[in-house]
């Protein structure tokens, strides 16, 4: 089983930056890819960016050129880069690893873009 652990989230203004981290622990060997999630107020989770362990990405169209994802293998640690936020972006964002075919999930961290 993998834990994962985001951090990073708070208000920021709309035009503005945030990084969100997320530190894996447990079976962290048995992750083939990493993910961003997030889900507003009243519509379902979707996916923002994705990560495997051969470093190929995947970025929804809406965040494709403002939001980067990447891993640091050291440090057991996937990242999300957003910039030029929008109130849209305004979310839960949660961090997924998948192991064995099986979605793995942090607890969350709101991201709240004021205009």
């Amino acid at each position: 089983q993998v834990q994962l652990v985001e951090s990073g989230g708070g208000l920021v203004q709309a035009g503005g930056s945030v990084r969100l981290s997320c530190v894996a622990s447990g079976d962290i060997f048995d992750i083939t890819a990493m993910a961003w999630h997030r889900q507003a107020p009243g519509k379902q989770r979707e996916l923002v960016a994705s990560i495997t362990i051969g470093g190929s990405t995947y970025y929804t169209d809406s965040v494709k050129g403002l939001f980067t994802i990447s891993r640091d293998n050291d440090k057991n640690t996937a990242y999300l880069q957003m910039y030029s936020l929008k109130s849209e972006d305004t979310a839960v964002y949660y961090c997924g690893a998948i192991t064995r075919l099986k979605w793995n999930w942090g607890q969350g961290t709101q991201v709240t873009v004021s205009s």
